[in-house]
């Protein structure tokens, strides 16, 4: 038994941003950059690598393809008062994504990665590596409560590095099981642009995000 629920994404969120603080506090084990080769040309893109005319769902950091029947939300840290994660669902699952700054020459997944693993084990996950269509990618399994009806919650970390950021992604619900539908939930990802901008960021920092009109926080979606 599956679960895809808020709070997966939430604990995701959490767990990146902590892997990302770690990960830039230790000397890093493997800095090479990871992303699929045809990258610039299939996405995800870089701002610089994407025609002026296709219309984005403009959200700051990150743009977003709109398509036919997809939904997002935003994620608010209101501790913070900030956007922190933008989610879409999609064919029965959850897409939520995050981008961060890096460092010119070099990557952030394969560190962020592992420092992700060693979060979730604290809270009793599984996680295993495979490899998927962007490079290494985290599943992980975490045992529910009795009272949430028992079994595990699924969720697939994904991660690509770009020019001077990263991209994340976090996948749950049906395309964590389904092949086909993991197929389209990838093809979202391969559409989303990333704006890093031209000011001077610190390596991991997450790039700002913005509130479009129409587009909800947590707790109800809005179509795209």
């Amino acid at each position: 038994m599956t679960d895809m629920t808020d709070e997966t994404a939430t604990d995701a969120t959490d767990a990146t941003e902590v892997a990302l603080r770690d990960a830039a506090e230790e000397l890093p084990i493997d800095d090479a950059k990871s992303a699929p080769a045809d990258r610039a040309a299939s996405g995800p893109f870089d701002l610089t690598e994407v025609p002026g005319m296709r219309p984005y769902v403009d959200l700051g950091g990150i743009k977003i393809a709109p398509r036919e029947g997809l939904q997002m939300r935003l994620e608010v840290d209101e501790r913070a008062k900030r956007v922190v994660a933008v989610t879409l669902e999609y064919s029965e699952s959850l897409l939520q994504l995050q981008a961060f700054s890096a460092p010119k020459t070099t990557g952030l997944w394969h560190g962020v990665r592992r420092e992700i693993a060693q979060q979730l084990a604290a809270q009793n996950a599984q996680a295993r590596e495979e490899d998927g269509e962007f490079g290494p990618e985290l599943v992980t399994m975490t045992p529910l409560p009795a009272e949430q009806g028992g079994g595990v919650r699924v969720a697939r970390f994904i991660g690509v590095d770009g020019p001077r950021w990263l991209l994340r992604g976090v996948v749950m619900g049906r395309a964590t099981e389904d092949a086909q539908v993991r197929a389209r939930v990838n093809e979202l990802f391969r559409e989303v642009v990333v704006v890093r901008g031209d000011q001077p960021m610190p390596p991991s920092e997450l790039l700002p995000l913005t509130m479009p009109t129409g587009v909800p926080q947590t707790g109800g979606p809005a179509e795209a």
